[in-house]
């Protein structure tokens, strides 16, 4: 099966996974179909690491390799972990696919996982499992120190998408609708503290997006912090994980359209 692979210096950027600018960009069309894509730009947090590093690291083979590609996610999942898919989640990740763009040297690191929903139950089955999906990948590769010397390791989604584990999703042709579980969201900050605090430290504020666009006018949409174009065919939120972590509540979301 086919990896994807990035530097090992891209192991110290785990620990700063939380200094992400994130964005969700859910496309719903005409026939019930809905792209959703998730975006990672890590860029901020690799600025960071750059000016951490002394010339002659930068200068490394490592620090110059770039990447802009795009793969099936399911080809870029550890046979381990494909193994133990069930029938319905390969044909999730199947029908997934997994882009990366990185250039160390210029402060670029971003990642998108988009998937094409079918139908409103397709949608509702994909948000619900492809953050379970991710956390079975296995770290291992990535954090043991028998692979100190090696130039490369595989790549996994685990904290990419795992902190979506936290929302509950209902999807039917006309509405949507996600609010935040906060016994999960409690659990993800404790795990995420530290890097949160580093993060903050850093001056770094995390955003948060969501862009949602329609093929009808949005009839009612529940958070007054959602912006409703003009033509009431597309909404926009705008927040960062500071103000989540005081108020959970401001990434809810009920749209009936």
């Amino acid at each position: 099966m086919r990896k994807l692979y990035i530097p090992l210096v891209l192991i110290v950027l785990l620990g700063f996974s939380s200094c992400v600018d994130i964005e969700e960009h859910y496309d719903f069309q005409d026939n019930g179909s809905c792209k959703v894509v998730y975006g990672f730009d890590m860029s901020k947090a690799v600025s960071i690491l750059m000016n951490l590093m002394t010339d002659s690291i930068r200068a490394t083979p490592q620090f110059s390799l770039t990447k802009d590609t795009t793969l099936n996610f399911y080809d870029a999942l550890p046979d381990s972990s494909a193994a133990k898919l069930s029938p319905e989640e390969i044909a999730m990740a199947k029908s997934s696919d997994l882009s990366v763009q990185m250039d160390l040297n210029k402060s670029i690191m971003r990642v998108n996982m988009s998937h094409v929903a079918k139908s409103a139950a397709d949608l509702q089955y994909y948000l619900q499992h492809i953050s379970t999906v991710s956390v079975n990948t296995p770290r291992a590769d990535l954090l043991d120190p028998k692979n100190a010397n090696k130039s490369s390791n595989a790549f996994s989604m685990q904290r990419f998408v795992a902190g979506q584990d936290y929302y509950i999703y209902e999807v039917t042709p006309h509405s949507f609708s996600r609010i935040i579980d906060k016994i999960k969201f409690g659990k993800f900050l404790q795990k995420t503290k530290s890097t949160m605090a580093a993060a903050k430290a850093m001056l770094i504020d995390m955003p948060y997006k969501v862009v949602m666009n329609f093929a009808h006018p949005v009839k009612k949409v529940s958070n007054p912090k959602a912006i409703l174009s003009a033509d009431r065919k597309k909404i926009t939120l705008v927040t960062n994980m500071d103000d989540v972590m005081k108020d959970p509540s401001v990434m809810n979301l009920k749209v009936d359209f």
